[in-house]
């Protein structure tokens, strides 16, 4: 089913909603837990598994100027809904007429009248409502004065660091997303259509597939080893972020050089997903330091991508 949205539809058409509260920006590992256990709850009580979310993300609104490049497009977000075993997404269309209701009005609006909690489920640190005033502990007082129940979750942590939204944005602006895959539970992806470049890659001995993508975050400029899905078939590569200093003019460019295929991409979408960093952007001595650099790049791709067995 596709997503609903608030104020939009008089009302949500699902029986018995256990809603998982949240932007969920990534649906990374904390907000995974959140989602099995909405699922797991639904079917205990025999409820819909629903996600309420807000669109555009609230930031974009209430303070453009500071708000952060987002991990996921919109239709990434609800194809990981999808993948998590959630039956309803229901989206509120984010204003500034409705970040100016108090916690009690948006309760009373959103999860009664519109959406007909059954049960609400946040993360430890979900604050909602004019000024951010809304908490989980009031979020559970006021369910148990409208008749539904509320739990939250705790902080999920890896290693030394509990696992967020920000902290996965720094590390992909560092270019390490092979520790952002682990906190996200998957690799860091970009979609989008392969377009027409200058053609340079194909004179060096290696053409490439430059991706046209609406992602807003892209990984550190460098070279990493990646996977490209095309039509449903995962295909090894290579790929550069960024403005190719010793043959580009300056533009920013997303290319990949896919090491088992020689098939034409040409206006075909593609998914393109981050395995590991390689080496930082470097300008090169001549083209032919160049072909021995990406050729070099190549090689250490291909035993990453053995030892994955891929």
């Amino acid at each position: 089913m596709p997503p609903v949205f608030f104020p939009d539809s008089p009302s949500s058409p699902w029986p018995r909603p256990v809603v998982a509260l949240g932007n969920f920006d990534g649906v990374h590992r904390g907000h995974l837990k959140i989602l099995e256990c909405v699922r797991q709850r639904a079917a205990e009580v025999r409820g819909t598994p629903v996600v309420l979310t807000f669109e555009p993300h609230p930031p974009r609104v209430l303070r453009p100027d500071r708000a952060p490049k987002l991990l996921m497009t919109f239709d990434q977000k609800c194809e990981a809904f999808d993948r998590a075993g959630i039956q309803g997404i229901a989206v509120v269309r984010f204003t500034r007429e409705i970040a100016a209701w108090s916690p009690e009005a948006f309760v009373d609006a959103v999860l009664i009248d519109w959406l007909r909690a059954a049960e609400v489920w946040v993360g430890a640190n979900f604050l909602f409502g004019k000024d951010r005033a809304g908490t989980f502990t009031l979020l559970k007082a006021i369910g148990e004065d409208r008749g539904f129940t509320t739990e939250k979750i705790e902080p999920v942590r890896y290693k030394d660091f509990v696992v967020s939204s920000t902290r996965v944005r720094h590390l992909i602006d560092e270019g390490r997303v092979d520790e952002a895959a682990a906190l996200l539970g998957h690799h860091y992806v970009l979609d989008g259509v392969i377009v027409h470049g200058d053609h340079r890659g194909r004179t060096l001995g290696f053409p490439t597939a430059n991706l046209d993508t609406a992602n807003e975050l892209l990984p550190a400029y460098g070279i990493y080893a990646t996977i490209a899905i095309v039509d449903g078939v995962q295909h090894a590569g290579v790929t550069s972020v960024g403005i190719r200093p010793t043959i580009g003019d300056g533009r920013l460019t997303i290319e990949t050089f896919l090491l088992d295929t020689t098939m034409d991409l040409y206006d075909r979408p593609m998914r393109l997903a981050f395995v590991q960093r390689i080496r930082g952007e470097a300008r090169f001595d001549g083209l032919d330091a160049l072909r021995a650099a990406i050729a070099d790049d190549c090689a250490k791709a291909r035993a990453l991508f053995a030892a994955m067995a891929l």
